[in-house]
């Protein structure tokens, strides 16, 4: 007689896994395009980063739409002074 075996891991488990992945990916590609000196090689790295990024989202918002990783929504009080926070910033630069 089979029995069918429970996972090792929970959905959940292998989500927050993958998100784990990609944040610590995007965060090495990232570092590796600001110290490449070589154009194309930057490019290259860039791109990479680009498609870890997408991948990245993917897993936020499957984690997010599952319920695994929820997110309070924000105060309009609190949008608004991000953006003129970082409005500000801009316009320095």
């Amino acid at each position: 007689m089979m029995t069918q075996q429970q996972p090792l891991y929970s959905e959940k488990e292998i989500l927050a896994d993958a998100l784990t992945a990609e944040k610590t990916a995007t965060t090495h590609y990232n570092q590796f395009a600001n110290e490449c000196m070589h154009q194309g090689v930057r490019n290259a790295i860039l791109d990479c980063l680009d498609k870890e990024q997408a991948i990245q989202q993917d897993v936020f918002q499957m984690m997010h739409a599952k319920g695994f990783y929820p997110t309070p929504a924000a105060q309009s009080q609190k949008v608004e002074e991000a953006k003129q926070k970082f409005s500000q910033c801009a316009q320095q630069f």
